[in-house]
């Protein structure tokens, strides 16, 4: 029976190592920003992780004023505040986001076909 014991390698965790250092994926905080489809040519644009101590709405006053579209702030129970624009405005946000020094390019994620 020991034979087997040695030949047999002890349990091996990939993981082990990524959750002990918990440097990496987790630690950056991402803008992201979305398109959802509504019917036909019909489209939303979500604005999603922008840090709390900005002013949701003076942010969305903005950027309706900039890109003539209507919108809303909508309260999410898993995702918090939520900013909702009327069309595909994904080049416009980020570009809008970067410029005002909200966040940084690297930081924003466009998502969306």
């Amino acid at each position: 029976m020991s034979e087997f014991d040695n030949q047999i390698p002890s349990a091996f965790d990939p993981f082990a190592d990524a959750n002990a250092e918990d440097s990496g994926a987790g630690t950056k905080e991402y803008v992201h920003v979305r398109i959802q489809q509504r019917n036909g040519r019909k489209s939303l644009t979500t604005v999603q992780g922008l840090k709390k101590e900005f002013s949701y709405n003076k942010i969305l006053k903005d950027l309706k004023k900039e890109f003539c579209c209507n919108g809303t702030v909508v309260q999410d129970p898993e995702l918090g505040q939520v900013i909702q624009l009327q069309g595909d405005q994904r080049k416009n946000v980020s570009t809008f986001l970067v410029q005002a020094g909200i966040v940084k390019k690297e930081n924003i994620k466009i998502h969306g076909f």
